[in-house]
């Protein structure tokens, strides 16, 4: 008779009795059996956990339900949970639970209650879902332990020995480790920025994934200045000017990828912040079919892309996806009959075919400047990475109205408010309404993952609250964010834009011309056809992309 954890997978439907019987007399009925048929791919790690709780008298977890805690997490050294294969998850009083493969290992359970002193409730949990929170938030802890230790000691030459390669082998400095590490986990967990924070008491490592800020990790001051004296050196700034705020750029390679990271740093009361701006220069391009628009905006934005001339500005506030919808406009236009030049800063992305500058301030190559400088090398479409004072934004209507057409961004919250802000900057009305021919404003929300979404409920008190309105054709389905291993458990995985497209009309020009408000020009846009940022989110809302939480966030 099939008995325990064998008895436990029969009753789960996972395996058949008589099957089974062989592998028991072969494995017993305990772990090894367990991860025979992990290794055959019989079953799953959760339905082995599952399987593993029913046949001890444990409880299951589900990690991907659980908010780690980096306070109860530093309980237990982490040596400790990689040894045993165990996560603390939550403290109260006297007790500390405790996620385990093997709620049978009373070494393990015994060596953690001697640590902590706390009495050890055990949970069990899946073996790769607990690896995924490993891989989070214990391998940095490993190399910072050894880190602290070392840097106390260590001369400023030791710690801030450099190399720009990732793959370090074992010989490497703690610093340079622990650096590269830092990077590479970034870069994995698809991080847009690192977040280095100096406190009172701690160091605070954030990263910043689909545009929301994850702390992942958190030390000792100690390991300060060695990381900040690594990063300095790496990306050839002062290391000795602690006073005043620095930028600097980094380029690594990581398993043959190259990465680009634009660190800027800043004085704080506890010390020197810094923050790294991940460009993967490697990343896939985007298409202008991913970009998602609705067929309304598509064919407006194509249509503006299009033209042999004009201004095309795509607006929204820093980390909204403005320099992606141009490269990928870029893409679509660019050929070998067209000569495409641009001005950024930075070149964030390398495009074949097309000339790219960059600004230098240093050597006095600013915008307006190389503006100048290119349009004296016949060019067919400009980009300007943006349109920050009254000299570029004059040069670029200018080039717009001799037949150059000129891509741009601006710092806006909606699309009419790009022409009150031109006339602000200096630009003469009747030269703005001219040259413009649309405007895009736009944000990113997070897109739900599809390995785990699920069906939600919403009643149309919730809905009328929101502001979304049933579309006539109705819902077939809203959806909520759950959380697995592909999603590294937010729920959401890559980010989706929100557009707002407003092409010229002569009524338009006019009330430029005499310098109409905002709101009034907004007015004008609604009324021939311009679909507001919300409602192109509520459009993705229905369409199972994102949700009515995230729309809400970033249209605020």
């Amino acid at each position: 008779m099939v008995t325990g954890l064998a008895q436990a997978l029969v009753a789960a439907g996972a395996v058949d009795a008589q099957e089974i019987a062989a592998d028991v007399d072969r494995f017993g009925d305990g772990t090894a059996l367990g991860r025979e048929l992990i290794s055959r791919g019989v079953v799953s790690e959760r339905t082995l956990a599952e399987s593993v709780a029913a046949s001890t008298g444990t409880r299951f977890l589900d990690l991907a339900a659980v908010t780690i805690d980096p306070a109860v997490l530093a309980l237990v050294p982490s040596s400790l949970c990689r040894r045993f294969q165990l996560l603390p998850i939550e403290r109260s009083a006297h007790r500390l639970t405790v996620g385990i493969v093997d709620p049978t290992d009373l070494v393990a359970l015994d060596d953690v209650s001697t640590a902590t002193g706390l009495v050890v409730d055990p949970v069990v949990v899946a073996r790769d879902a607990l690896q995924t929170v490993f891989g989070r938030f214990l391998r940095s802890d490993e190399e910072l332990t050894e880190l602290s230790t070392v840097i106390e000691g260590a001369s400023t030459a030791a710690r801030t020995s450099f190399t720009l390669s990732l793959d370090e082998g074992d010989d490497a400095t703690p610093v340079v480790r622990f650096v590269n590490l830092l990077i590479a986990q970034a870069i994995t967990d698809r991080a847009s920025d690192i977040h280095i924070e100096p406190g009172e008491a701690d160091l605070t490592v954030r990263f910043r994934i689909d545009g929301v800020l994850h702390e992942v990790q958190r030390a000792d001051r100690t390991i300060q200045d060695g990381v900040l004296s690594r990063l300095k050196i790496m990306a050839q700034i002062d290391i000795a000017e602690k006073r005043r705020p620095q930028d600097g750029r980094i380029s690594v390679t990581l398993e043959g990828r190259t990465v680009d990271l634009r660190l800027a740093t800043l004085p704080t009361v506890w010390g020197e912040k810094v923050v790294m701006r991940i460009l993967d220069t490697s990343e896939r391009r985007v298409s202008m079919a991913e970009l998602l628009m609705s067929p309304g905006n598509d064919a407006r934005f194509r249509e503006a892309i299009r033209r042999p001339h004009g201004m095309v500005l795509v607006t929204g506030p820093t980390g909204s996806g403005k320099s992606t919808t141009l490269y990928t406009a870029l893409s679509e236009i660019a050929s070998p009959e067209v000569n495409v030049v641009t001005i950024e800063d930075p070149v964030e992305y390398r495009l074949p075919g097309i000339s790219q500058m960059q600004v230098n301030p240093r050597a006095g190559l600013g915008f307006s400047t190389a503006l100048r400088s290119i349009l004296r090398a016949d060019p067919d479409v400009l980009l300007v990475g943006e349109i920050r004072d009254r000299e570029t934004a004059i040069t670029s209507i200018e080039a717009a109205l001799t037949g150059h057409l000129v891509l741009s961004t601006m710092h806006t919250n909606d699309a009419p408010s790009a022409l009150t802000r031109l006339v602000e900057i200096g630009a003469e009305p009747y030269l703005v309404g001219t040259a413009l021919t649309a405007v895009v404003a736009q944000r990113l929300a997070r897109r739900l993952c599809v390995e785990c979404r699920e069906r939600a409920d919403l009643d149309d008190e919730t809905l009328q609250s929101a502001g979304f309105e049933r579309p006539e054709h109705g819902v077939d389905a809203f959806y909520r964010p759950v959380g697995c291993r592909a999603c590294s458990y937010t729920g959401y995985r890559g980010r989706v834009a929100l557009h707002e497209v407003m092409t010229l009309s002569e009524d338009l020009e006019q009330q430029v011309v005499g310098r109409s408000r905002g709101r009034e020009l907004r007015d004008i846009a609604l009324a021939q056809g311009m679909v507001p940022l919300r409602d192109d989110g509520w459009a993705k809302v229905v369409a199972g992309i994102t949700t009515i939480d995230e729309v809400l966030r970033v249209t605020a």
